[in-house]
């Protein structure tokens, strides 16, 4: 007979029939579990809207009907009441859903590609509508029996009830987007002080309830797991992180307390709210570091694949010369980075899987900067290879202020043995210590320092693919951009997985999806681009602690946890059973600083003349696809403003829907001219009121700046005539990524000038997925996915233009 797991040795004949029945039964419990993480997701895909509205609702009458006639206990009057509550939610959700279902194909990049955030929206409400069918079935069948959970399926149901609650308000803030934006428009376009209000009554929306049991509800069971490990290491990270900046020290019953998290949902998910809605950008920095502890980073590479060559570089702030693309007779100075802190070196990490003709010279040797002890070569290989063809120079991500190449080197070892080239992997500096420009200086520095020594990189670059994720893909799009305006030469292709092209605050409906988004909440995406935009000030910092560096505070507070740990366990039983020591947490009401002049003057030198510093304030994407083809054939040291906010003219190619567009979205635009009066502050229905959060004020930066408008900084507000020198581009999307719609816009506005772009929306898979290659099957064939669009970068010589956008409704 096999084991429990069904695959080990068999039994011994002598064991006892009951221990063997005891197994079976463990067996058939453990498929039935499996089995039934899958079913939710299955009934999304089989049902459609109104037909898991109405099974549903029967269902939750019907559980009504029965727990009402069970006396008068509490526990019964509960159970009656969540299902009232699920049926009046499912009733009033379901036309909303509908609404939004009817016109999503408008704003699709076209037929093939049916993904926007109101699609997504729609998804994860039947996500949850799904749960609660699956839920309210087995409550059904199993609500006689004398094995039924009744508090643990109580607790369940209340949880994914007010989860139901708040998609019904996200529904409804859909439904103004909808009536409020221009025709085909994803992003909000209209006053700023409307948006600033939007942002406002958004934020205080209860969030706990995504955040408990509802954890990650709406991507791939495999996914779960993960993300309800990382909440536990977030709440107790959160802890001690608190600890520390109140001078409460690390102390073991502090390491303890963090166990209640781990058996207590609904205080996870309270805390949870807590820190992302109220500590600042610094936590989040300190938290995302974590992986580069040197223990942990050492853990990854042993289970990562082996390469010959990953060496970490530092290129010297010295100018060089490139010749230019149009007259390679002419040459152009690359100076090196200036903005905020002087000329500085320029770190970057070099893999290859082979090693390269070039890559042990003694050049490139000088420049090599030493990481402690680490075994490159831990199996022989074969003696130099020849120079690849082509050469991927990678920026990656981490919301502009946290994470280097060592973060992401497990999966571009697999990416240096799957494309067969050496990959460059740029360490820019991070905000808010280095806010823009300083970042963007240095991944084009070294860029270009990268087509000049390519020969040292083991590479005769022949073909150039840039890749980035996240923050690491605007970085990809803005060095473009501006290796453009220098005129040198641009690479051969972009790829960008999940990237941010909007940083401007505004309101889309993929974004209102951060509400429940475990890894990006809307806040600290706010606190990042605050940051990476200069409006970072606070700091609170020990002068001591800050000469230990982030990294060096982190490696000493694990080994202050570890030392608890070792001399404190035997507080654990105390911490962990003293659950009704809860203390309710106040939170001061942060003081408004003035955003530091912390932007170079050559980024916010802006030219007055039709898109000058006053008229370039209020512009909006429907302008820009007004704005024309400028003459940007002049001096390429220019101010990054200036590159692109010369005279214009009008251009014909306008990357929002026609006039034919317009006409079918009929339901849009009754809406439009009956609610655009009223802002894009929902009016709930009568009687309809969403839960609001606890916490107290929410510490996210909404302020309106320039810079964040600025095309290096947003490059889907780029004009028309710097999108034109964009090379080929290839997205690969989260549909359930709260930058999904950065993503479709940006494909939308390069398809509407003609230029090659693809653009592959993976389902079921949160923001950060390549960073998560090695969790699951899904996670690894969407990082096969991005291997696939860069091989076809650096394989094809030339990719063919794209049609102009036609005046359908779908571009």
């Amino acid at each position: 007979m096999e084991s429990v797991w069904g695959t080990g040795p068999s039994r011994a004949a002598g064991a006892p029939a009951s221990k063997k029945a005891k197994d079976e039964s463990k067996s058939r419990s453990r498929r039935r579990w499996r089995k039934g993480k899958t079913k939710a997701s299955r009934l999304t895909h089989s049902m459609d809207l109104h037909t898991m509205t109405q099974s549903l609702v029967t269902l939750a009458e019907d559980n009504m009907a029965f727990f009402s006639s069970q006396g008068p206990g509490e526990t019964a009057r509960r159970l009656s009441g969540v299902f009232a509550g699920i049926r009046e939610q499912a009733l009033g959700l379901e036309p909303a859903l509908g609404r939004l279902l009817s016109v999503a194909h408008l704003f699709d990049l076209d037929a093939e590609t049916p993904a926007n955030g109101y699609r997504s929206l729609v998804h994860t409400a039947r996500c949850c509508l799904a749960h609660l069918l699956h839920k309210s079935r087995y409550v059904a069948s199993n609500r006689r029996s004398i094995f039924f959970r009744t508090s643990h399926n109580l607790a369940e149901l209340e949880a994914y009830l007010a989860a139901l609650t708040q998609l019904r308000a996200l529904a409804y803030y859909a439904q103004h987007l909808l009536a409020t934006n221009q025709p085909g428009g994803l992003f909000f376009e209209g006053d700023e002080g409307l948006t600033a209000d939007f942002l406002r009554e958004y934020v205080t929306l209860h969030k706990g309830c995504f955040y408990g049991r509802c954890l990650g509800f709406q991507f791939t069971p495999a996914i779960r797991p993960f993300l309800q490990t990382i909440s536990i290491g977030l709440v107790s990270f959160g802890e001690h992180y608190k600890r520390k900046e109140t001078g409460l020290g690390v102390t073991a019953s502090s390491l303890f307390t963090s166990g209640r998290f781990a058996i207590d949902p609904e205080l996870r998910g309270a805390e949870f709210e807590r820190i992302i809605q109220n500590l600042d950008v610094h936590f989040w920095k300190a938290f995302w570091n974590i992986t580069e502890i040197e223990v942990l980073s050492s853990l990854a590479n042993m289970t990562s694949t082996t390469v010959r060559v990953s060496r970490l570089l530092s290129l010297p702030p010295e100018a060089f010369e490139m010749p230019l693309t149009a007259d390679p007779k002419l040459t152009v100075t690359i100076s090196p980075p200036l903005a905020h802190t002087g000329p500085g070196p320029v770190l970057v990490r070099l893999i290859s899987y082979d090693l390269r003709e070039g890559q042990d010279s003694e050049e490139l040797s000088s420049l090599v900067k030493s990481e402690g002890p680490r075994s490159l070569e831990l199996r022989p290989r074969p003696q130099q290879a020849p120079r690849s063809q082509s050469l991927v120079v990678h920026i990656h991500g981490g919301g502009f202020v946290a994470q280097t190449s060592k973060s992401h080197e497990p999966y571009l070892k697999s990416w240096a043995q799957e494309l067969g080239t050496p990959i460059l992997s740029i360490d820019y500096s991070l905000a808010p210590e280095a806010p823009f420009p300083r970042a963007l200086e240095e991944c084009f520095y070294a860029y270009c320092w990268a087509v000049k020594h390519c020969a040292l990189l083991g590479s005769t670059g022949e073909r150039i693919c840039l890749a980035g994720d996240s923050a690491g893909g605007n970085l990809c799009f803005t060095m473009s951009l501006r290796a453009a305006a220098f005129g040198v030469r641009v690479p051969d292709g972009i790829m960008a997985a999940y990237p941010a092209t909007m940083l401007q605050s505004t309101a889309s409906p993929s974004r209102l999806l951060s509400l429940m988004d475990p890894l990006l909440p809307l806040s600290v995406l706010t606190k990042c681009v605050s940051a990476y935009a200069g409006g970072e000030t606070e700091d609170h910092s020990d002068p001591n602690q800050k000469a230990l560096g982030m990294m060096g505070l982190v490696q000493r507070d694990t080994a202050l946890l570890f030392r608890d740990l070792r001399l404190g366990a035997s507080s654990w039983l105390h911490s962990f059973l003293d659950l009704s020591g809860h203390k309710s947490h106040t939170n001061s009401v942060p003081v408004a600083e003035p955003m530091r002049r912390s932007v170079s003057e050559a980024a916010l030198a802006q030219p007055e003349g039709p898109l000058g510093t006053d008229s370039f304030k209020s512009l909006t994407l429907h302008d820009l696809s007004l704005k024309g083809n400028s003459d940007t054939s002049g001096s390429p040291e220019l101010s990054l403003s200036a590159e692109t906010l010369g005279p214009s003219v009008p251009s014909d190619v306008n990357f929002l829907p026609g006039p034919d567009a317009r006409k079918d979205a009929k339901a849009p635009g009754e809406l439009r001219a009956k609610d655009r009066g009223q802002g894009v502050l929902a009016n709930f229905p009568e009687g309809f009121h969403p839960r609001r959060a606890s916490q107290g004020p929410t510490r996210m930066p909404i302020y309106s700046s320039p810079i964040v408008k600025n095309p290096f900084m947003s490059p889907l507000l780029a004009p028309d005539s710097m999108l034109q020198s964009l090379p080929p581009v290839h997205i690969v999307a989260c549909a359930l990524d709260p930058m999904l719609d950065d993503s479709v816009m940006f494909a939308r506005r390069l398809r509407g000038l003609g230029k090659p772009v693809t653009l592959c929306v993976v389902e079921d898979l949160p923001h950060g997925f390549l960073s998560l290659a090695a969790l699951c099957r899904e996670t690894r064939q969407a990082a096969a996915l991005c291997v696939e669009r860069i091989r076809l970068i650096l394989t094809q010589p030339a990719a063919p233009a794209a049609p102009a956008a036609p005046t359908e409704p779908r571009v």
